[in-house]
């Protein structure tokens, strides 16, 4: 069984902004994130991943990346609880794509300062990623 969270819409409302899978089986998620990461969509996201851990999974996090373009302006992006409370319990994180937001997107993800190894992969090796994580 795999789920779904899907979190806010973009100003067309036709394509989610950030959408969410998790698949128990593997306890691998799979974050797809269009455009411009909200906040509100990225604590939609830490909820439901925190759910799962409570539960008693350590997730895989695979990070595609579509067109990104950051994070929302003025918000507080600094938040370090979740990966203070959580962040040891995530066995992997994987990021996909990005174009030149690589060194940002590794720091938000607290490479280098957290247990749990963090990787970066061009857009076109979302397959190597997942494997990465599987392993």
């Amino acid at each position: 069984m795999i789920l779904l969270v899907t979190t806010g819409r973009t100003r067309s409302d036709s394509l989610m902004a950030a959408t969410f899978q998790y698949d128990p089986s593997t306890q691998l998620v799979e974050l797809h994130v269009r455009g411009t990461l909200k906040r509100a969509e990225f604590a939609e996201c830490e909820s439901a991943l925190a759910e799962y851990i409570a539960a008693g999974a350590n997730p895989r996090i695979l990070v595609i990346c579509e067109n990104f373009g950051g994070w929302e302006r003025g918000q507080d992006w600094n938040n370090l609880d979740f990966m203070l409370s959580h962040g040891a319990k995530i066995a992997k994180i994987a990021i996909v794509g990005g174009g030149n937001k690589q060194d940002e997107l590794m720091a938000f993800t607290g490479a280098g300062m957290r247990p749990t190894p963090v990787q970066f992969f061009p857009a076109d090796e979302a397959t190597d990623a997942t494997v990465w994580l599987l392993e």
